[in-house]
């Protein structure tokens, strides 16, 4: 454990973020949970984070285990935090950027906060499981958390993640936290360390992710060419934004979902649904402060669908799980 493969693909992973710093860990929950830790240590009682209500819910548990108070806002139409439905008056600490099925934040219109956050001195994380490879890997703000599970762009063969970060505090937090807080015992931990046949593995992985992602750009461009001669299917990739995307997803808005998505299944094409809710209508985050109707969050939850893309698809397999797209929503 913690051994020259983990510090090998630890150093890969920080270049290639241009950061100081990438610290592995057991999982992107894991590493959001250390994010959301360390800064609840450096803040008053109860600090107050904003974060999109249409995220994995991972996003607002680990904010919630470190006693943040969560404030949920909506999304714009492809599911990325709207800096304009920020309460007005109320103070927080820090806000929380998720680049949804893999868009990039850095060209998203909430940049426009940029400068207030920075006056302000809130503390900006990127939860990055999905996007962290799209706009050539540029971290913005404080912190990111990125994972590296089964479903995800470069994946481990069981559970990964890491925080890349500048701050050195903040490294040093993450190593101690992942290892029961040695050496120095200064911090309280867990055990969250990637195992180095892992980390060797990823190493491999490392020397493809390239020549991957420019696949699941081709398989992306392609359909979205496709479906944008279909006015009833709308592709959440944004032609302004394609170039910069990390297609960990590709994910089409339409009506009658679940109809299609069965029909599609009978063909035996798998699809997803990310997510079939948005957190603040799941009971147990209701607590916590927002509206009871988020709508474009709410909207999103009820008609986004995720069709299979991976790169080892064939371009007859391309071609053919289009084609009963666009038949199953005529």
């Amino acid at each position: 454990m913690n051994g020259n493969n983990t510090a090998e693909f630890e150093h890969w992973l920080a270049k290639k973020n241009r950061s100081k710093y990438a610290v592995t860990c057991h999982s992107g929950t894991h590493a959001l949970e250390i994010i959301a830790e360390y800064w609840a240590s450096q803040l008053t009682l109860h600090p107050k984070v904003f974060m999109p209500s249409f995220t994995y819910v991972a996003t607002a548990n680990a904010f919630i285990r470190a006693g943040w108070d969560i404030h949920f806002i909506d999304t714009d139409a492809y599911g990325i935090i709207d800096d304009t439905k920020f309460p007005q008056g109320v103070d927080y600490d820090a806000v929380v950027l998720v680049g949804l099925y893999g868009k990039s934040i850095t060209h998203s219109a909430h940049v426009r906060s940029w400068n207030h956050w920075v006056a302000t001195n809130t503390i900006v994380i990127e939860d990055a499981a999905q996007h962290w490879l799209a706009n050539s890997c540029q971290r913005i703000g404080d912190a990111a958390a990125i994972s590296f599970d089964p479903m995800k762009n470069l994946a481990c063969y069981g559970n990964g993640g890491a925080v890349v970060t500048d701050n050195s505090d903040l490294a040093e937090f993450a190593r101690a936290w992942r290892d029961n807080g040695k050496p120095t015992h200064n911090y309280a931990g867990t055990n969250s360390r990637m195992s180095e046949i892992d980390c060797a593995t990823m190493l491999i992985k490392t020397q493809h992710i390239d020549r991957w992602q420019a696949r699941r750009a081709q398989i992306s461009d392609f359909w979205r060419e496709r479906f944008a001669k279909n006015s009833k299917i709308r592709c959440l990739i944004d032609e302004n934004n394609a170039h910069n995307h990390a297609h960990h997803k590709f994910v089409i808005d339409i009506d009658n979902r679940n109809a299609v998505k069965q029909k599609l299944a009978d063909l035996k094409i798998e699809t997803r649904v990310h997510y079939e809710r948005p957190i603040h209508e799941i009971d147990v985050y209701r607590q916590w402060p927002g509206p009871d109707m988020l709508a474009v969050s709410s909207s999103l939850a009820r008609r986004v669908l995720s069709l299979p893309l991976y790169p080892e698809l064939t371009d007859l397999e391309v071609e053919y799980i289009s084609d009963q797209v666009l038949s199953c929503v005529a």
